[in-house]
């Protein structure tokens, strides 16, 4: 694959940014999507339900190779920690995936409404990544799977690229670490190359995960000993991007950002939700109206244009 070009770096920011946002909005909104209005407490869903944590860093590794093999057939993304299903449920949305299962969700501001207020919704959209999810094979609620599902998928197709992202906490279960041997297994000619991200994030829920507390030496060595090359990377698109199009064997890309990126600083490690109260605490509606509009949606997204990057 080739490198992208200037701005395709600014449409990876700008995407990082909208799904972000529309994390949020899943997580809380039932109305006021595009923050029109000043948000009030008949916005908020009147009950709060879904992960945050993960989802800042579940949309930098997906923007990034979204970036790099979007217009590939044969690339397949396979989510460890599915329990930050807003992320890739936001992803999916804007790339028309969920229309093709749901017409209801078009990538508009119908849309954007519908997709918003049935998350984690009766008949709506799950909180986990579920089967029902287009192109999804690794149920949500069952760490530690995705490695050893991508060797899988990998079985006899070497036209595909499979990028797989395992959460630190994930990788601590026995199924995800006894995975990391699957490459010495697998790895040759007539299977597909197998891209695993390690997204460190620093927590388990809300107990430290052991990887991330590890020295940096003591786990490159850690990886090198599975036959695997360590690729330190950061969400800075343009190193994202160079360390992606470096020619590695065997790479084995380690992402570092913290619990919660993004959200309220009092809340920054937060596992679920951020805010328990915002339908009836005044300070903390207006903590989470700061935080939506700190990813400026009206640059993004336009109620007549939709989708502005």
């Amino acid at each position: 694959m080739s490198a992208v070009g200037i701005g395709e770096i600014e449409k990876i920011k700008k995407r990082i940014r909208l799904c972000d946002y529309l994390c949020v909005a899943q997580l809380f909104l039932q109305d006021n999507f595009l923050l029109e209005r000043k948000l009030e407490y008949d916005d908020i869903k009147p009950r709060l339900l879904g992960h945050w944590g993960t989802c800042h860093g579940i949309n930098v590794v997906y923007a990034n190779l979204k970036a790099l093999y979007g217009s590939d057939p044969d690339f397949s993304f396979i989510l460890g920690p599915g329990h930050g299903f807003p992320a890739l449920n936001a992803n999916l949305w804007l790339d028309g995936e969920l229309f093709k299962v749901d017409s209801r969700a078009t990538v508009d501001v119908a849309g954007l409404e519908y997709f918003c207020r049935r998350f984690s919704w009766p008949d709506g959209f799950p909180s986990h990544a579920s089967p029902i999810t287009p192109g999804v094979i690794t149920e949500g609620g069952e760490l530690g799977y995705a490695l050893a599902n991508a060797y899988g998928l990998s079985l006899g197709h070497v036209e595909k690229t499979i990028g797989v992202l395992i959460g630190d906490g994930e990788l601590e279960t026995a199924t995800a670490i006894d995975s990391l041997n699957l490459r010495n297994l697998l790895d040759g000619p007539k299977n597909s190359n197998v891209l695993p991200f390690l997204h460190l994030n620093g927590y388990k829920i809300s107990a430290p995960s052991i990887y991330a507390r590890k020295s940096e030496r003591e786990l490159l060595e850690l990886i090198r000993g599975f036959g695997y090359t360590p690729v330190m990377i950061n969400d800075d698109a343009n190193e994202f991007q160079e360390a992606l199009n470096k020619s590695v064997v065997a790479p084995f890309y380690i992402f570092a950002s913290k619990k919660g990126e993004g959200g309220p600083t009092e809340h920054q490690n937060a596992h679920q939700i951020p805010l328990k109260n915002p339908r009836t605490d005044e300070g903390e509606l207006k903590e989470l109206e700061a935080w939506l509009k700190s990813y400026h949606v009206e640059e993004l997204f336009d109620r007549e244009k939709g989708v502005l990057i």
